[in-house]
């Protein structure tokens, strides 16, 4: 016993101690409370309804626990560290709801021929990569408009020209077609007489019937799969490389839309290493059963500490519009002999939605054509009919990209999530109506006539088919133009959403389209403090200033993850 109270008394004064410190060194009263943090000075954009905007807050253990002002915080609190925001501008971090990124961190790894214009450019910088990798050895690069160059694939002679002896494989910027020599095509044995696969086209020449390099959709894993895979030591660094670059624009947490096991072990891997920058919100890739059936038996896992949660399945129903892969009620209007494929029928998605809901376990469905859609709407209405006990689904649809305007209304009183990219939008706008016409068009990216119907709405990037900055996607969400600010007046405009419902949609939203509105999204007391410093005032600067906008400091769970040069 007299250990024991040697041990209470030594604590005693080591605590009488600190708290001195604190009084003498950090402010605060005598009856002040601890924090670890507090900000001060800011114009602090809160997103809660109920208390708008505030001067200062104080955070500990990663969470906050008060707002006020800042003579509040400095009277109330010690603080072993203070912020002072200088009238700067804090509000929550960016909670981006649909990401990739594994192949925003491989983009690092990889060939970027992202905005180059035509394939002949594409080549030339083909030419010059190869200039630093061995004979024999792969090439791979990704980022060509597989989008904007549908109406007029490339064929790969020019590519077999400057690269004979090394496999060569170009990922479009969407994943829905790939661009390959013919080393690459001849390792995987595919050649004149090899036949579509199932939801997949191997593109020919119509003379010669030679395979011209372009493989679309189902078809790019013949030759993917013979691609080396990354060594667990890449797959981590890209990840990080990924995370890194996320957290610079701002996003503190990523729903990574399609994760396989291996990269589940990474992000627990990095998790155990207390090295995650962001927190991530698993998306399991549904293609894979083996992955995903231990989750359909046992239900999510949530993770006490925010940082890794995995309860979403992914899966898709149809393709891209560019590729007119999605699918469609009626033929596209430029190509009357399509109307896209579908690649999980309703029977499929409904049996694995009552599973999935069963076991408490979210779907989220990539859907962008009216026919995907509408087999999206009718699989999760008879699910939810089998499983009643599901009140809180949320069952996500991802995309909605073209709707049949009778099925608009039909989203909110299913308690369906809309996950929507403002970016998609504006790099369509020249030549989406063109695929399917000016009456379907009205119910392309309906952004105003979904929020209008009451449905929560999440929006997001889908990176790295379009930028990972959040604020060009909340430029195209007000403005419906492109950065150069074109059409004038944007792109059927009735459809724009207000800067409120753009805020919500990177935060209060995203963080509900995750069940994590408790915790993310706001900053009140109790939530996590998961903050970005802002270089201006995104209440007050113009649509067009969100253009140059940019995050100066990153915190997650109150720690100073990522700080812009000076």
């Amino acid at each position: 016993m007299s250990g024991c109270r040697s041990f209470y008394f030594l604590s005693g004064i080591f605590l009488g101690i600190i708290c001195l410190f604190l009084t003498a060194g950090c402010g605060g009263s005598s009856d002040a409370l601890l924090a670890d943090i507090i900000f001060v000075n800011g114009h602090i954009v809160t997103m809660d309804e109920n208390n708008p905007e505030v001067e200062a807050m104080a955070v500990r253990a990663g969470k906050i626990i008060a707002v006020g002002t800042t003579e509040e915080m400095e009277r109330s609190f010690f603080y072993p560290e203070l912020v002072d925001l200088k009238g700067k501008t804090l509000m929550p971090g960016i909670i981006e709801s649909h990401g990739h990124l594994l192949t925003l961190g491989e983009s690092f790894l990889k060939l970027n021929v992202m905005g180059v214009e035509t394939p002949d450019e594409v080549v030339e910088k083909v030419k010059e990569q190869l200039q630093n990798i061995p004979t024999g050895q792969w090439l791979i690069g990704w980022g060509w408009d597989d989008g904007a160059w549908a109406d007029n694939y490339p064929t790969n002679e020019k590519l077999n020209a400057v690269s004979p002896d090394n496999p060569t494989l170009l990922n479009g910027l969407h994943g829905f077609a790939l661009w390959a020599n013919d080393k690459a095509l001849e390792i995987a044995g595919i050649t004149k007489d090899t036949p579509n696969p199932p939801n997949g086209i191997i593109f020919k020449d119509v003379q010669t019937g030679r395979p011209t390099g372009i493989l679309k959709d189902q078809a790019q894993q013949l030759l993917t799969k013979y691609i080396p895979p990354l060594s667990r030591q890449q797959l981590e660094e890209a990840l990080r490389l990924a995370i890194d670059e996320c957290v610079r624009y701002g996003c503190t947490s990523v729903h990574e839309a399609k994760t396989s096991g291996e990269m589940v072990e990474v992000f627990k891997n990095l998790k155990k290493k207390d090295e995650l920058k962001s927190r991530i919100y698993v998306m399991l890739d549904g293609a894979d059963a083996e992955l995903i059936d231990p989750y359909l038996r046992k239900g999510p896992v949530i993770d006490p500490d925010h940082m890794l949660t995995i309860r979403c399945i992914k899966i898709f129903v149809d393709g891209a519009l560019g590729s007119r892969g999605a699918a469609m009620l009626k033929p596209y209007s430029d190509a009357p002999e399509e109307t896209g494929e579908i690649v999980t029928t309703e029977d499929e998605l409904y049996s694995l939605t009552k599973r999935a809901l069963q076991k408490g376990l979210q779907m989220a469905i990539h859907a962008i054509g009216d026919r995907g859609n509408r087999i999206t709407l009718n699989a999760f209405r008879r699910a939810l009919k089998e499983v009643p006990k599901a009140k809180d689904h949320r069952l996500r649809l991802e995309h909605a990209q073209v709707v049949a305007l009778e099925d608009i209304s039909q989203f909110a009183p299913l308690g369906v999530v809309l996950s929507m990219q403002p970016p998609h939008a504006t790099s369509d706008m020249g030549w989406a109506e063109t695929r399917v016409g000016p009456e379907r068009i009205k119910g392309a990216y309906a952004w105003r006539s979904f929020a209008d119907s009451g449905v929560h709405l999440t929006l997001n990037s889908d990176f790295p088919g379009e930028t990972l900055n959040p604020f060009y996607g909340m430029y195209a969400a007000l403005t419906r133009q492109s950065p150069e600010g074109e059409p004038a007046g944007g792109w059927y405009p009735e459809q724009c959403l207000t800067r409120e419902e753009v805020l919500r949609g990177y935060t209060v939203e995203a963080a509900y389209s995750g069940f994590e509105e408790g915790i993310k999204g706001q900053i009140k007391p109790g939530m996590l403090a998961d903050l970005i410093v802002l270089s201006d005032d995104i209440l007050m600067i113009s649509p067009r200033e969100f253009l140059s906008l940019e995050v100066e400091q990153t915190y997650l769970g109150g720690k100073l993850v990522y700080e812009k040069e000076k």
